[in-house]
């Protein structure tokens, strides 16, 4: 339960990346950050057993038993002097502390339930909240499933499936930057319309992919089609965190652990699939899904942007920015509430 916890810091990065970063690069910060972590969880899983492990075992007297137990104290150690890091010499936002926001009046008080409640309330919300089951949750599922599958279809020993299915996760390395980025460069060309656009545009290529990736006879050509549809997915996990900083900026946190959350609730709905049905079949039903969630797209409307069927573009965004301090004398520090409604508070200069 407590390690499931820590997990969860995934949605506070998310959250902090998004309110660090101008919206002009907010996809690519969020697309990074979230990739890297996804890449150090393959990396402790590498250097735990591979290189300490066997250092362990050997200070243990081959106890192996013992030696892991052991070993697991390394990344415990690692998380909680970053977390002690963090806490003393981070910033939670470009004009500093929180605390000291609050009490000059420059960022209003928000409790945590009215934070969830307008999240919750969002329909955008649950769509992310679908897509991301569908990109994150695709990934989590081929972790699981590819060795199997490799293993099955293709008649290959463990290690040989193991090292092919490592592919998926090494993308990582860029492809979600990618999705980032893509969502980053579109919001400059198209503004709000443009992320959603990207974001139908890569879950339709990844169903595209899973479903010809289920075609394939040849093992050279499965693992093309694995690169390549883990490529998609990864880039539809960015540009997903490009959209949610928009779509309740008063509640960004809470958007983004809803929208989070998608990733495992996928994930285990599409085990559950997968148990029930042979490899090929379960991965077309899933490529369905995923197409099913990239038509979505259409209904995604966030106030003050148009999106692809819905909506207009208006005068002031939903990302409401404090200024600077050689600004202050032409924007002063007391706003409106009426121009704090949708506000939230970001670098507009980094």
């Amino acid at each position: 339960l407590f390690i499931g916890l820590a997990g969860s810091t995934f949605v506070c990065c998310q959250c902090w990346t998004s309110r660090m970063f101008t919206k002009e690069i907010v996809g690519v910060a969020n697309g990074m950050v979230g990739g890297w972590g996804n890449v150090g969880g393959g990396a402790t899983q590498l250097i735990m057993g591979s290189a300490l492990f066997p250092l362990f075992k050997f200070l243990m007297d081959g106890n192996e038993t013992l030696a892991w137990r052991t070993v697991c104290i390394v990344p415990a150690v690692v998380a909680f002097l970053t977390g002690i890091v963090i806490i003393k010499f981070s910033d939670d936002c470009p004009k500093g502390a929180y605390r000291d926001l609050k009490k000059s009046g420059e960022m209003p008080e928000i409790s945590a339930a009215a934070s969830f409640r307008g999240a919750a309330i969002d329909f955008n919300t649950w769509i992310l909240f679908i897509q991301y089951a569908c990109c994150f949750g695709v990934e989590l599922t081929v972790n699981n499933a590819a060795v199997s599958f490799f293993q099955s279809e293709f008649d290959l020993s463990t290690e040989a499936a193991s090292a092919i299915a490592s592919i998926f996760g090494f993308m990582n390395l860029f492809a979600r930057g990618i999705g980032g980025y893509a969502s980053d460069w579109a919001m400059n060309k198209m503004k709000m319309r443009g992320r959603i656009l990207v974001q139908a545009l890569f879950l339709l290529l990844e169903g595209v992919c899973i479903f010809i990736f289920v075609e394939m006879t040849s093992l050279a050509g499965s693992i093309i089609m694995l690169t390549i549809f883990s490529i998609f997915v990864q880039a539809a996990e960015g540009s997903t965190y490009g959209v949610v900083p928009y779509v309740n900026a008063k509640a960004t946190g809470s958007v983004a652990g809803i929208v989070g959350a998608g990733g495992p609730t996928g994930a285990v709905s599409f085990g559950l699939i997968f148990r029930q049905l042979a490899p090929r079949t379960a991965f077309s039903v899933m490529a369905g899904i995923v197409l099913a969630s990239g038509v979505l797209s259409v209904l995604i409307t966030i106030k003050n942007h148009r999106g692809i069927l819905f909506g207009a573009d208006r005068d002031g965004d939903t990302i409401i920015v404090p200024r600077m301090e050689e600004d202050e004398e032409e924007f002063p520090k007391a706003v409106d509430a009426s121009d704090k409604e949708d506000g939230e508070y970001h670098n507009n200069s980094t």
